[in-house]
């Protein structure tokens, strides 16, 4: 063989091996490509998963969350309401107290040795079921009822704050 041929033969092979990696290398980097566009989408869909997962379980909560609020302010509203009627009975009765419509009394309690620790007036003893009564001063009566004011409103202050902290707790 001529070496001028040789050479060529040499430069075809030298070619046509350049020519079969340079395939090789791009039929690789095809697959690669379409491996790592296969798990690109595998991983969109998992996040596509976890995200309407998540935006679900917001919704949940927001609902439970708006569901508290309304039977807050419905138990709100109640107690605000009772604590009004309260507050108005309260108000008449003073009212009736002032007036002298009504009058606050108390039982008088019976001793044996004849003697009673409240004096009553003739005109301030009353008949209920057989027992003796005595008219409370008028200035007597109204701290009384400002008293038992103070202590309804406390008390549905109270079962405001019991209510409240049962609709946290359910």
């Amino acid at each position: 063989m001529n070496p001028g041929t040789l050479k060529l033969m040499i430069s075809g092979v030298a070619v046509a091996l350049i020519l079969a990696m340079s395939a090789t290398w791009k039929v690789q980097d095809w697959r690669y490509g379409m491996k790592l566009a296969e798990q690109a989408g595998l991983h969109q869909s998992d996040l596509d998963k976890i995200s309407s997962v998540t935006t679900a379980q917001v919704q949940a909560e927001q609902g439970k969350r708006l569901s508290l609020e309304q039977r807050l302010a419905a138990n709100d509203q109640t107690h605000h309401k009772e604590l009004s009627d309260a507050q108005t009975n309260q108000a008449r009765l003073r009212d009736r107290l002032a007036t002298a419509d009504l009058w606050l009394s108390v039982l008088l309690a019976e001793d044996s040795t004849g003697g009673c620790a409240v004096p009553a007036t003739a005109g301030a003893v009353g008949v209920v079921h057989g027992a003796r009564r005595a008219k409370l001063d008028p200035a007597h009566a109204q701290r009384i009822i400002a008293i038992t004011d103070t202590g309804d409103r406390g008390l549905i202050a109270l079962q405001a704050c019991q209510a409240y902290v049962r609709e946290l707790n359910k």
